[in-house]
């Protein structure tokens, strides 16, 4: 048992501080309510309240995971369907959590509820850790009575886009760590082997040709004004990451994205794949079409397909059918996305159909992610060996003047 310190206000209208024993604070939340009162805060004794570790740490730990937030919507949907109550059931989800900041959240989450808020509501009070997917679908699920389906099917939503991302980084990990490399040996080379090599040629009055006077600039500029470079680079990122956030960055930065080879059809598969699932499951849950469609754009990160969604929210509410903006737009989304879209239009299936191109798309990603670092290893061999046999002729070409000389 532990001791709270709680305000509460009693139906009244009178605000009082009173302290009590409860197993938890659930407990004491339901002790308050059965007598009337409603809960202003509540605070357990023994425990500094002030700017303590406990703050810090939860400063740092504050972001929740992407899978903390599929396994609280997986497990809480299964025990819902299991038939425990939802404030019994995010009790046991805050006992077993070991992440500090999740259990901060579904307490208050808890607390909200309640204090007679609506499950959907309370989660909308943290933006931060709960998306409008999120939200959207536990409101769909609440208001048709299917709160547990609706959390089982957000959470395979969840983690089919999770994987899907997980697959997409751990496929550019190979290239990054190459390059990586290749720039620290490169900046080792530059700024250790060049100069030696340089002084012996200078000092024997070697003949230094082009290729070797630019690495020679190369080494000189690292040496002698290596941190103002770091610097000059630093900013120069800095200034591409602030003008990439603005709407005309974002506009030329996404649509360079889509014609890079081999990135740009994967960005169009993972994002279609990405719009099928989202609208699949909001719509499955019984969220309208046109909020699904803005929920999804939000989602989107890629400005050109956010632009298509919404020109297909705009076309939903005149009336025409969603796959004819699709297909006029083919250059953005496959046309096999509006041809599936047609025919679940026809057949009243949409949901089914659209669940049918998300699974087509994640696998197709899934494959070419498999196969990317096969892909790409011939490239990076070539330029490797550029780089390489670039360095070793601007090298070798003075030693041959220096024997012909001699």
């Amino acid at each position: 048992m532990s001791k709270f310190i709680f305000k509460a206000k009693k139906s009244t209208g009178e605000v009082y501080s009173d302290e009590r024993e409860a197993t938890d604070r659930y407990e004491l939340y339901h002790m308050l309510r059965e007598s009337g009162s409603e809960v202003i805060s509540v605070k357990e004794k023994g425990k500094n309240t002030g700017l303590n570790m406990n703050i810090s740490f939860n400063f740092f730990a504050k972001k929740v995971k992407a899978a903390e937030k599929i396994n609280l919507a997986r497990n809480l949907g299964s025990m819902l369907e299991a038939g425990l109550p939802l404030t019994r059931a995010l009790g046991v989800i805050t006992h077993q959590t070991r992440s500090a900041a999740l259990k901060n959240i579904l307490t208050d989450v808890s607390s909200e509820i309640d204090k007679g808020q609506t499950f959907a509501n309370a989660l909308g009070k943290h933006p931060k850790v709960f998306s409008a997917l999120f939200v959207s679908m536990v409101h769909a699920g609440e208001q048709g009575g299917t709160l547990a389906e609706a959390l089982k099917t957000l959470a395979m939503q969840m983690e089919s886009t999770f994987n899907l991302e997980r697959r997409i980084r751990g496929a550019m990990m190979y290239p990054a760590v190459i390059l990586g490399v290749m720039l620290i040996v490169g900046v080792l080379m530059f700024v250790f082997v060049v100069p030696t090599l340089m002084k012996t040629f200078l000092d024997l009055n070697v003949a230094l040709p082009m290729t070797t006077q630019f690495l020679l600039l190369i080494s000189n500029t690292i040496r002698d004004h290596g941190l103002l470079v770091l610097v000059i680079l630093i900013l120069v990122g800095l200034a591409i990451r602030a003008w990439s956030k603005r709407a005309s960055g974002k506009f030329v930065l996404h649509a360079f994205v889509l014609k890079i080879p081999l990135i740009g059809p994967l960005v169009q598969e993972v994002n279609s794949a990405r719009t099928a699932r989202t609208l699949s499951s909001l719509m499955k849950s019984g969220v309208p079409v046109v909020e699904s469609i803005d929920i999804t754009s939000s989602i989107v990160q890629n400005v050109h397909f956010r632009a298509v969604l919404i020109k297909a929210r705009e076309s939903i509410k005149k009336g025409d059918l969603m796959s004819k903006i699709f297909a006029a737009n083919s250059n953005i989304y496959p046309i096999f996305l509006a041809e599936m879209l047609s025919v679940g239009e026809e057949t009243g299936k949409v949901v089914e159909m659209l669940s049918g191109v998300a699974h087509y798309y994640e696998e197709d990603v899934e494959q070419k992610t498999k196969d990317m670092s096969t892909v790409i290893e011939p490239f990076l061999i070539v330029l490797i060996g550029a780089a390489v046999g670039f360095f070793a002729i601007s090298m070798i070409s003075p030693m041959y003047s220096l024997v012909s000389a001699i």
